[in-house]
């Protein structure tokens, strides 16, 4: 625990979310809210549960949005009186139904402002100067996942690559129906996961992979990541838990749901 809280977490917030412009229009997709609260804070409440506190935001599409959420946490979540010529001066009031999150007081959060347009590999780039460690964590903003970070870091520092990422089951939103030759259903599964592992997130990345993006225009998932696999230095680490990103309204929907009913496997804290 004490070593995971030396490093820095960096979370990529800078798409436009187009495939859920119906709910994110107002807004970035980060700040899309699961049970009243941004995916945002989710995915860095599970970091902060393995005591990573750090966090590098990369901002981009109304990212000033997200720097006004966490300036203004607590007079969002807390009752307070302030006096109207001096604003600054805010006194907040904790009983037992509105408490103190020391969780988030100590957070230490770096706003980089990365560019409306910068690709991902981009963004990390342009984030270099803040990494103060040999190694450390990044994701995107809009995923969330029960992944135990010990291990994922064991795991990075086990294998000595520059990247590692977490392998994911991918969830089919339709049933799978198994048959025999003459049409008879043997076999009806729900809404199934699907054969084989796809790119989580939740990477850890050695500071060697700066060397590999080139600029704003270069995507990481692109040119940086073939030419890692080229050279072997890219490990997956496999994660048989739950995973699940925000992509679509039904997404949105099923995620809020989860959190509704209190079932939500992400909520480790």
């Amino acid at each position: 625990m004490a070593e995971l809280s030396n490093l820095q977490a960096v979370i990529l917030c800078g798409g436009q979310g187009t495939r859920i412009r119906s709910v994110s229009e107002d807004r970035p997709k980060p700040l899309l809210d699961i049970g009243g609260r941004p995916i945002l804070w989710h995915i860095m409440k599970t970091y902060s549960a393995f005591g990573i506190k750090r966090f590098i935001l990369c901002l981009g599409h109304k990212g000033e949005m997200i720097v006004d959420y966490f300036e203004n946490y607590h007079t969002r979540t807390h009752d307070f009186t302030m006096t109207i010529r001096d604003r600054e001066n805010r006194q907040f009031h904790y009983d037992d139904h509105n408490n103190k999150d020391s969780d988030v007081d100590d957070w230490q959060i770096t706003f980089a402002i990365t560019g409306e347009d910068t690709m991902t590999g981009g963004r990390l780039k342009r984030i270099a100067r803040y990494i103060d460690n040999d190694r450390f964590f990044c994701t995107y903003g809009d995923g969330v996942a029960d992944v135990d970070m010990t291990s994922l870091l064991q795991f990075h520092d086990q294998n000595q690559r520059i990247a590692t990422l977490t392998g994911v089951h991918m969830p089919t939103t339709f049933g799978i129906v198994e048959h025999a030759p003459d049409g008879t259903i043997s076999s009806f599964r729900e809404k199934p996961s699907l054969p084989g592992v796809i790119n989580g997130g939740y990477f850890v990345f050695s500071k060697e992979i700066f060397d590999y993006i080139e600029a704003d225009s270069t995507v990481l998932e692109d040119k940086p990541f073939k030419k890692l696999v080229r050279e072997r230095q890219v490990g997956m680490c496999k994660h048989d838990g739950f995973w699940h990103c925000m992509d679509t309204l039904k997404d949105y929907s099923t995620l809020n749901k989860m959190w509704a009913e209190d079932r939500a496997p992400w909520r480790i804290w």
